[in-house]
């Protein structure tokens, strides 16, 4: 059966689970479609079923502004820490009136300026790095971070709700001893964010399963694969409405085995946003929760190290439920064998109570003539891809300590006159 969840690949693993509950107290403001307030309700349910006794929970380090320059530009993050809803018009004169101001940052009504912005990032940022760095001391072997998955983020910019990308800093982390880092992405909407970042460079290869077509961010066609040394290392699925269970296992699973057989990276970052949930507020496929879940059991059956991110979720009962059965997956519980536990959002659950999405009676706009085409048209582009493509001798960036950096100042070690430009940190990295 489609919807099966089978425990064989998902043996006990030592999995380390971020969390700040602090994160849940940010309000998008009035009527948004995100709600922070939903890694609450996974908390909770987490605590509530007795995963935490399971868990290694750690609380993140929040983010310096300038450890988020790693990718952001300056100007960037240094408006994110200045801006708040009172002040936000003066700053926007400040870079060339007002509507040019707003519009610079691409702050607005779908990513608003609220109160304790750059603390939201601070979290969701600290998560990702945090993650990462828990697999590179060899303390977890999979490492969960729900308020990360902000993929939509540019180097410049907001976008999508997003606003500072902490996959690609938990990425470059990676990047610091991993020669190559696959990236996979089950939102319903494109990765934009993080592909964008990497496009130009074989040591990120990225995935990304997404609705495409007169759909926000409107990227993402199959055709995009990369430029330069990246050239065929960013691969998109596009999808049509209603895709359900079964016909998105017969296109995930075939796709990443083939970029596991050839790339063979070296760790994993797996975005699991639950707008591709049946129901989403803002979605428009119809997976389950178990065929949502699907995609972290064939992901977690390769043994590679793994970071499960967030995302996208805007009905958000179905959001925590989700998580919290991946949580479950992540170290070897079937939560679905379990009664829904009592806790803090109970009367969200109702009125059925239970611990599962179901699938809708959603027309499946996929045929199979559509989709054998799609995956036959992406092992074409990976045809040609080299195997397992070597990665030069190079310097491995130093550690960010806790004490090096106080709110984005340079240490007395570092040569204050001297700031690197946002290329040469990469090259540095060895991303270019």
């Amino acid at each position: 059966m489609p919807n099966s969840i089978s425990l064989a690949n998902c043996s006990k693993r030592r999995v380390s689970y971020f969390y700040d509950h602090d994160v849940g107290n940010f309000n998008y403001g009035p009527g948004h479609y995100m709600k922070p307030k939903r890694m609450h309700m996974v908390h909770n349910m987490v605590v509530n079923y007795g995963l935490y006794k399971k868990l290694d929970i750690v609380k993140p380090d929040r983010t310096t502004a300038y450890q988020m320059t790693r990718f952001h530009s300056d100007e960037y993050i240094n408006f994110l820490q200045s801006v708040t809803p009172d002040n936000l018009e003066a700053l926007a004169m400040q870079h060339g009136g007002l509507e040019q101001g707003v519009a610079r940052f691409n702050v607005g009504e779908d990513c608003p300026v609220f109160e304790g912005l750059f603390e939201f990032c601070s979290i969701s940022a600290g998560g990702s790095i945090g993650a990462a760095n828990k697999l590179l001391n060899g303390e977890a072997d999979i490492a969960v971070n729900w308020a990360g998955g902000l993929h939509h983020a540019k180097k410049t910019e907001a976008s999508g709700f997003c606003y500072v990308n902490d996959i690609v800093l938990g990425i470059l982390e990676l990047l610091r001893y991993h020669q190559r880092v696959l990236y996979v992405d089950i939102d319903v909407h494109h990765g934009d964010g993080v592909e964008e970042a990497f496009y130009t460079t074989d040591r990120v290869m990225t995935c990304s399963f997404h609705k495409f077509g007169e759909f926000f961010p409107g990227t993402g066609d199959i055709k995009d694969t990369g430029l330069g040394k990246g050239k065929k290392y960013a691969v998109n699925v596009p999808l049509r409405d209603g895709i359900d269970d079964e016909a998105y296992k017969s296109v995930f699973q075939p796709i990443i085995q083939r970029i596991m057989d050839w790339y063979r990276p070296g760790a994993i970052v797996l975005q699991l946003g639950g707008d591709s949930l049946a129901g989403d507020r803002l979605g428009c496929f119809n997976l389950s929760m178990k065929g949502h879940a699907s995609c972290v059991e064939f992901i977690k059956s390769f043994n590679i190290p793994m970071i499960m991110v967030g995302g996208g979720g805007y009905t958000i009962r179905n959001v925590a439920r989700t998580w919290t059965f991946e949580t479950g997956l992540a170290v070897g519980e079937d939560l679905t064998q379990q009664d829904l536990p009592y806790n803090n959002y109970f009367e969200y659950f109702g009125p059925e109570f239970k611990l599962d999405v179901p699938s809708n009676n959603m027309t499946n706009h996929n045929t199979r003539d559509y989709l054998e085409r799609t995956i036959a048209k992406i092992i074409d582009n990976l045809r040609y891809m080299p195997f397992a493509p070597s990665v030069g001798m190079q310097e491995v960036p130093r550690d960010f300590k806790p004490d090096d950096y106080i709110d984005g100042e340079d240490s007395e070690h570092e040569n204050a006159d001297v700031r690197m430009t946002q290329k040469r940190k990469l090259q540095t990295m060895g991303v270019l």
